[in-house]
């Protein structure tokens, strides 16, 4: 994982969120920090976990739909292959674990897509709360099933 050198942890309609950032990007969302808001850090890596800030507040009162803040993805190929893939999935839409799987070419691998969908280490500005299960259930999420519901309805129109 790259080492991040400044953090904003900050309120958002979700409760306490928290970014860290390293000069590259975005290395880690935090959904349900502890804590209080703060800014530590200086410099490009400040700067970046303050747009982040900027991008996901926007993003949640509806008026963005694209996150534009650069990221910083440290994983195995398998995942960070996963996680490019989520990034396909439009604002608005879900898609499967499998159908995930399918597009990656490993049409049996739905469970190793929802393990790193569950080790995303950015989410909302990489939208895992897009994918469900199968049958159209919700399946996990890191900041828990009510708020990947209210990731989705806001996405549909509604407020989080």
């Amino acid at each position: 994982m790259p080492r991040h050198a400044a953090t904003v942890c900050f309120s958002s309609p979700l409760g306490l969120l928290e970014v860290e950032a390293a000069e590259a990007g975005v290395t880690r969302v935090r959904l349900g920090a502890l804590g209080k808001p703060r800014e530590v850090g200086d410099g490009a890596a400040l700067e970046c976990a303050r747009t982040a800030k900027a991008e996901i507040l926007a993003y949640l009162s509806g008026s963005l739909h694209e996150f534009s803040v650069p990221i910083v993805l440290d994983g195995t190929p398998f995942q960070r292959d996963v996680w490019k893939r989520l990034t396909r999935v439009p604002y608005g839409n879900t898609s499967t674990y499998g159908e995930i799987a399918a597009g990656l070419g490993k049409p049996r691998a739905a469970r190793a897509v929802g393990a790193a969908c569950r080790d995303n280490p950015v989410p909302i500005l990489v939208p895992c709360h897009r994918i469900v299960n199968g049958n159209g259930s919700l399946g996990g999420f890191g900041g828990g099933k009510d708020m990947k519901h209210k990731l989705l309805k806001l996405e549909r129109g509604g407020s989080p």
